[in-house]
């Protein structure tokens, strides 16, 4: 499968809305996660709300197109969101990658269906899962 099959216009189209989440250094929680195979990173800013899910995101992507458009994916839909629901997702993502699962039932995952093909980009998928993870594992319990 050539670079044009994986890079389409609605993968490289989502590269331009990690723009509508900065880095946002004063927000309480933080994860970063590294893809093994590629070395591509990303950082996560989290506030949650007084129920325990996400109630503000700010990301830092250093990514190919398909990890920014995994990125942006993932804050498109990661409000609300808490770390059972997040851990859910990531071993559902993971499964679908792997070929293991029907496309997982994360919003708008599908289109990166393309990616599915490239293992090698399969770790930059999963960063916004596994940073985030990261970082509502170091949340306090809520009392």
């Amino acid at each position: 499968m050539s670079a044009e099959k994986l890079y389409t216009p609605g993968v490289l189209a989502l590269t331009i809305e990690l723009a509508n989440w900065p880095a946002i250094e004063n927000l309480p929680l933080h994860g970063e996660a590294r893809s093994a195979t590629c070395g591509s990173t990303l950082g996560v800013d989290l506030a949650l709300d007084d129920a325990g899910t996400i109630s503000s995101i700010g990301l830092r992507v250093r990514a190919c197109a398909v990890g920014q458009a995994a990125a942006a994916i993932f804050a498109r839909h990661a409000k609300g969101q808490d770390l059972a629901s997040l851990q859910a997702a990531h071993d559902r993502i993971e499964g679908w990658l792997d070929g293991e699962a029907p496309i997982a039932d994360w919003p708008d995952l599908e289109l990166l269906v393309a990616a599915r093909d490239y293992p090698a980009r399969h770790g930059a998928i999963m960063l916004p899962w596994k940073a985030a993870i990261s970082a509502l594992s170091s949340a306090p319990a809520a009392s």
